[in-house]
């Protein structure tokens, strides 16, 4: 009976522990509010033999295997602190963390790409990016991403610093951080954490509420004081789009059409995703702009965009293009939408010029981003 009785005294500790995330101890030999998490059966969410726990390099480890899922903590909220842990990958391809998740719908997360191992100047090691609607946004958010010397037959010692919107993330490094994020982008300011990936996790110690002196304010958005951006759109409905259909003059959309406005975020990224969700099948959905001008001229566009596009100035169209990762076409930065994708030309008349683009979508997140070459004598139009 005494046997049967550990666990759950152990699991009601660690609860206990994250209960009192205020408390701090009298023991100058016990880090304040430092709360191991104890890698046993009990504490875990899992499939039926998918994980097991062990004895690992002297120390309780839990081990990841194939088709093991988001393997996610019970019973416990997290917002803001310090999270670390060991992760030993045992396979080639990817390794995450979830924080303040929701579900497997909502979260955080904090991923490595095992493969760049060994590789200290790849500049996609590690990567954070939010998971919203069911999306992992990484290819909308490239800067969010960076080299790390992730190690792949050994532990490799991870920290989060989690302060509001910032987060600072340690990655066989104590004194630097390897990957600063200015503003984390997903929906929920608590949840729980997870794992996925196969791999080895061992010494996960969550240190409630300490930050670091990290601010908790989101960042710069280094594109704020650029008025070159165009920041306010309308936005119709998403509608199907076949694979191997292309959007012509003959679908521009009609006056039924019910127009709402989305704003940009930061980097001047339109983030259909947020609105819209996951692409299940190949859709589109049409954006619209009005530009004013009192001289006809020609300006540039410099434009971003996941992940196929077509545009119309004045009923005509401008521009068409596609950037699908993985394929020859894919832009500059490997297929992540980026300002730096492309550049077309917008001859605008004298007066108003109705600019709509058709976005298609059916891989990951959707996306545009619009810098005009100038604004001086432009107009937004309602």
């Amino acid at each position: 009976m005494k046997k049967s009785l550990l666990p759950l005294v152990l699991f009601m500790l660690a609860l206990s522990a994250f209960a009192q995330k205020g408390k701090t101890s009298k023991n100058p030999n016990v880090i304040p509010n430092e709360i191991r998490i104890p890698l046993t059966s009990e504490m875990w969410e899992f499939p039926a033999g998918k994980v097991e726990f062990m004895e690992y390099k002297s120390a309780p480890a839990m081990k990841l295997l194939t088709g093991a899922g988001q393997v996610v903590l019970k019973n416990q909220q997290f917002s803001d602190g310090i999270i670390e842990f060991d992760l030993e990958p045992i396979n080639p391809y990817f390794t995450s963390f979830y924080f303040r998740r929701k579900d497997a719908q909502e979260s955080e997360c904090f991923y490595l790409r095992v493969g760049r191992a060994n590789n200290p100047v790849a500049m996609d090691a590690v990567q954070y990016a939010p998971i919203i609607k069911g999306v992992n946004l990484w290819d909308l958010l490239g800067s969010y991403q960076g080299p790390a010397m992730i190690k792949d037959k050994d532990f490799n010692h991870i920290k989060l610093v989690i302060s509001g919107k910032q987060l600072a993330a340690y990655v066989n490094s104590s004194e630097k951080p390897t990957l600063e994020i200015p503003n984390i982008e997903g929906n929920n300011a608590e949840g729980g954490l997870a794992f996925e990936g196969e791999a080895i996790i061992s010494n996960l110690v969550v240190r409630p509420k300490e930050v670091e002196g990290l601010q908790a304010k989101e960042g710069l958005d280094p594109t704020y004081n650029d008025s070159r951006y165009i920041r306010e759109w309308f936005v119709g409905q998403p509608f199907a789009l076949p694979m191997g259909k292309e959007v012509n003059m003959s679908d521009l959309p009609k006056n039924e059409v019910t127009w709402e406005k989305i704003k940009t975020e930061r980097l001047g990224l339109v983030n259909l995703t947020r609105n819209f969700g996951k692409s299940e099948s190949r859709r589109a959905v049409w954006l619209k702009v009005k530009l004013k001008t009192e001289a006809a001229r020609t300006l540039t566009l410099d434009f971003g965009f996941s992940d196929e596009v077509w545009a119309f100035l004045n009923g005509r169209m401008a521009f068409t293009d596609k950037n699908l990762y993985g394929h020859p076409i894919m832009k500059n930065p490997e297929g992540r939408c980026s300002v730096e994708n492309t550049s077309f030309k917008l001859p605008l008349k004298s007066g108003s010029n109705e600019l709509l683009i058709a976005v298609a979508n059916d891989f990951y997140g959707w996306a545009i981003i619009a810098r005009l070459e100038t604004m001086e004598g432009i107009t937004i139009e309602e």
